[in-house]
């Protein structure tokens, strides 16, 4: 029987290094207020692939450029899926968006759809003008409040001038705190965009999913989820009586108009089939609640680190301000998009910003669909992916003085923001990577070019 048994093949995994675990909660009481920061002190003594265990779920924490390219781009497809979360589930109508639907068919469609018809280059440029006009404005209105009380919020500036920019290209008009249903929208959204942040302990530890029922959370969510769905489905009519209204005026198509807002699109996709695949309404408002969700506080929050670094640094402020300065020939002239292209120590500060203050630090998690060896190490199947874009902006290995504010590093390399250098992934990158990038990152220049 010895000799039997040692002819079997070895069934021992070698899995990644693990800090030591607690019973039933495992490794959760190690994440802290700070995860992103957590997790790169675990790394720095684990190493930058490692294995925690929160609860229930094995989760691979990736905390260097190498490791995220395996991930990302080598074994793409294997870690396309994403894990299940009661809370996107109830707020994504059933993952039917684009972010956190699993990988398959219907997320593939969808996608074709965000990137084909709402976020290509030629409907990113069809938007000029509503970037350029709210920058303006807002502009305006902070000349007002200077001449007025002297001081301005600025994080309250960022957050309505991103809020009214998608408010307009996703529904076709502001709702802001002045406008009819503003206050009440712009509630909703703080509260959502708060929710999706919060994890439930039922989707670590199973038998304790009535903890949610008992501290009120489910119900909150309930109550935003039907909050926003009644607002979304109004927005849906008035749209589709619009249209309706058009086209007995014999308009023409929404899709063949520049100016056209999500929602219009969306729904001229549903009523002419254009993909060859049903898109079912709750997958209308599931997409723009995906469009909220990237693009309001992503925005806003690199515009807030980029002006604090700036603060910090007065001789890269005095630089930026030379820069941006040469760029018009008098106070009179307008600015616009096209000035963006001379900007080039703008557009460092931007990324040397992103590198160190990336909006989402731990970037949305993926899960593996088979079992696959990364750097020498076994990964099972259904293993959550963790990976900390904030720890890989700030790695030794890939960075020269990682920690300080340096834009000048940027000027001397081709590396970007979209997916294609590993050591700066703010976005993400190979399939699960954000479509959105050229809107975010043209808004972004923008908006940091007049401030």
């Amino acid at each position: 029987m010895f000799k039997w048994s040692s002819t079997l093949p070895s069934t021992k995994h070698n899995s990644p290094p693990s800090p030591p675990k607690l019973p039933i909660i495992g490794n959760l009481h190690q994440l802290g207020l700070q995860p992103h920061r957590s997790l790169r002190s675990l790394a720095q003594c684990h190493g930058p692939l490692m294995l925690l265990h929160f609860g229930s779920v094995p989760t691979l924490v990736v905390s260097s450029a190498d490791a995220a390219r395996e991930i990302m781009k080598t074994h793409d497809l294997i870690f396309a899926n994403r894990p299940k979360s009661s809370m996107f589930e109830k707020l994504l109508y059933n993952y039917k968006d684009v972010s956190m639907a699993p990988y398959g068919e219907y997320w593939r469609q969808m996608k074709s759809v965000c990137v084909l018809h709402l976020l290509s280059n030629k409907r990113v440029q069809s938007f000029r003008g509503v970037r350029e006009e709210e920058t303006s404005l807002m502009i305006q209105k902070i000349k007002q409040s200077c001449h007025s009380s002297g001081t301005v919020n600025l994080s309250e500036v960022f957050a309505k001038l991103t809020n009214d920019v998608v408010c307009r290209v996703s529904l076709g008009r502001k709702y802001s705190g002045g406008e009819e249903g503003g206050s009440k929208f712009k509630e909703l959204l703080g509260d959502f965009v708060e929710l999706l942040g919060i994890s439930c302990v039922g989707d670590y530890i199973p038998w304790l999913a009535w903890v949610s029922r008992v501290n009120g959370l489910d119900a909150r969510v309930e109550k935003v989820a039907t909050q926003l769905d009644n607002f979304l489905e109004g927005v849906l009519e008035e749209h589709t009586n619009i249209q309706k209204k058009a086209r007995s005026n014999g308009h023409v198509n929404p899709e063949n108009e520049d100016q056209k807002d999500f929602v219009d699109v969306l729904l001229w996709i549903q009523k002419e089939n254009v993909i060859g695949f049903p898109v079912e309404r709750v997958g209308i408002k599931a997409v723009i609640l995906d469009v909220f969700a990237a693009g309001t506080d992503t925005v806003y929050t690199v515009l807030e680190w980029a002006m604090t670094e700036l603060l910090r640094h007065p001789t890269a402020m005095k630089k930026v301000q030379i820069e941006v300065r040469g760029t018009s020939t008098g106070n009179e002239r307008e600015v616009t998009e096209d000035d963006l292209d001379k900007m080039h120590y703008l557009k460092a500060i931007i990324k040397e910003t992103f590198r160190l203050h990336p909006p989402i630090p731990l970037l949305v998690p993926r899960e593996s669909t088979q079992s696959v060896k990364l750097q020498g190490y076994d990964i099972a199947a259904g293993t959550q992916v963790i990976v900390n874009a904030w720890a890989i902006g700030r790695d030794p290995k890939s960075w020269d003085e990682p920690e300080e504010f340096h834009p000048e590093r940027f000027l001397t390399t081709s590396i970007d923001v979209k997916g294609h250098d590993f050591q700066l992934i703010p976005f993400g990158a190979g399939r699960r990577s954000c479509p959105g990038i050229p809107f975010s990152l043209t808004t972004i220049e923008l908006f940091f070019f007049f401030f």
